[in-house]
């Protein structure tokens, strides 16, 4: 699929959006919002759950290096569980938009729904396969969480976010049901629900 085929070339600035962790039992839900510079081309933009870890964090490094401009925005976990994983995700997306130095024309966003914003805004099935902005706005969103469910490693040792970014392996649910749960997980979610 091209811009073309889209009929969104008659825009010059156009944004792609993903956003990342809509799975996981922790953390908040991030997006990124990127605009990519014609002149300067990244090679191998794909989708972020398609590339090894070092591949993405390179790519990360030249997108914010190389593109027009990149924004993040996110739902924190209180507003997740209290205006639930999709409409948290739907905010995040609104506030990488509003992120951006510059208000796009035209965003293109991965997936069924879009967020309200003041411009022309389009869901794309599988968009973070097929428009490199959103390739590339799921990367910057796919790093973004990781390095802060790191981080949250070390801050609640115990349950391993820096192996599984907070989504349900067996591990975490272990860890979930001999350590109880800590401040940054979801309350709503009912695996997590259990355990209050």
């Amino acid at each position: 699929m091209s811009l073309e085929n889209l009929e969104v070339h008659v825009y010059q600035l156009i944004a792609g959006v993903d956003e990342v962790g809509r799975g996981p039992l922790a953390g908040p839900v991030v997006a990124a919002a990127v605009i990519l510079d014609d002149d300067q081309e990244i090679q191998g933009l794909r989708d972020s759950k398609m590339l090894s870890e070092k591949k993405r964090y390179h790519l990360a490094d030249e997108i914010r290096a190389r593109s027009a401009c990149w924004g993040t925005g996110r739902a924190e976990i209180d507003e997740i569980d209290e205006i639930n994983i999709f409409n948290a995700s739907l905010l995040a997306m609104q506030r990488a938009v509003w992120a951006l130095d510059v208000m796009p024309e035209c965003v293109l966003v991965d997936g069924t729904h879009c967020p309200e914003l003041d411009c022309d805004v389009r869901a794309i099935v599988k968009g973070d396969q097929l428009i490199p902005a959103i390739s590339a706005a799921s990367i910057i969103a796919k790093v973004t969480r990781d390095d802060e469910m790191v981080a949250m490693d070390k801050q609640y040792p115990g349950y391993g976010f820096a192996r599984h970014k907070g989504y349900p392996t067996r591990q975490h649910l272990q860890a979930i049901q001999e350590l109880g749960i800590c401040a940054i997980h979801r309350r709503s979610y009912a695996p997590v629900k259990r355990f209050i």
